[in-house]
């Protein structure tokens, strides 16, 4: 919500090393805070909100207010893109080598920390009532999956180059649910996505997917998918479309320990993908403790050919 320190965080990293994507800085939360569902980050427990349980809660949601309250975001993105495609190099990276990527939590992880309130390993409360009220259930996700297309058309229009969807807990469903609630809503996304701006690439991350992966990326329409990291890259690359593209996959505490079993294994992700499109990348987020050192070190080890 505050654009100088947004685009500051951003650029940080392309600066440093000269990534070849800069992410934008913000949260999945941001959708449906901008609804109208009340957030709040309390150290030490992480995100609580307004729990989402009942029709009531539901009808309280706005998605009319997103545009207006997601202002702020759209502003970075118009800076960053600026900034990324500007005359000038950003540190050591070259005009117009940076790609900037929006992104948006998908329906589903978005709906679990409505559900439940907090975060949480199992989320059961969400998965509960998506058995035991699957209609309210589906109107929670299909109203995210509406909303969240939007706001992703939005943030191309102000700037992102690629957006990414981020399902971070849909390895928590069963294959019926799955299908359901991950590759169906991405599915409808993407296809909104490709209708008002076609041409810009979609990336879905289904983590944890596990064999459903295959599935997804033969059925969402994403032009990119992200694998988590107890994904076999090479096994999923024969079963999915020679279209597709890959992303992935380096355990992101290698890169916290470092040194040549983080070498080698970077090396054995990329060459294990070479004759297909392949973005490398962790299968997580980076550690917060990880020596930035380690990073640079990451980045010369794949650029080295």
């Amino acid at each position: 919500m505050t654009p100088d320190m947004a685009v500051d965080l951003t650029l940080q990293p392309i600066r440093r090393f000269g990534m070849d994507g800069a992410i934008l800085f913000s949260d999945i939360l941001i959708l449906p805070w901008a609804m109208g569902q009340s957030l709040e980050f309390v150290p030490g427990r992480g995100p609580v909100l307004g729990a989402v349980r009942s029709q009531a809660d539901l009808d309280r949601l706005d998605p009319t207010r997103v545009e207006q309250a997601t202002r702020p975001v759209m502003e970075t993105l118009g800076r960053l893109r600026k900034a990324v495609d500007g005359p000038e190099a950003i540190g050591p990276a070259r005009p117009g080598q940076v790609t900037l990527i929006g992104f948006a939590g998908a329906p589903f992880t978005v709906a679990c920390y409505m559900v439940e309130g907090h975060g949480s390993r199992e989320f059961e409360e969400t998965r509960r009532l998506a058995y035991t009220d699957p209609a309210f259930f589906d109107r929670l996700i299909d109203l995210l999956t509406t909303a969240t297309a939007d706001m992703l058309c939005n943030q191309i229009t102000a700037g992102a180059e690629a957006v990414m969807l981020f399902d971070s807990w849909s390895g928590l469903l069963p294959p019926s649910q799955f299908r359901k609630h991950v590759i169906e809503p991405a599915r409808r996304i993407t296809e909104i996505i490709n209708a008002r701006h076609p041409g810009v690439p979609v990336i879905g991350f289904p983590r944890l997917a596990g064999l459903m992966a295959i599935e997804y990326g033969h059925v969402t329409g994403v032009n990119a998918m992200a694998l988590d990291t107890g994904a076999d890259m090479k096994a999923v690359a024969e079963k999915v479309p020679d279209t597709l593209v890959l992303q992935g996959n380096l355990d992101p505490i290698r890169v916290l320990a470092g040194g040549e079993g983080m070498r080698a294994e970077a090396r054995a992700i990329r060459d294990a993908m070479k004759g297909r499109p392949h973005v490398f990348n962790l299968g997580h987020g980076v550690i917060p403790t990880t020596p930035p050192e380690h990073v640079g070190d990451l980045i010369k080890t794949i650029r080295d050919v």
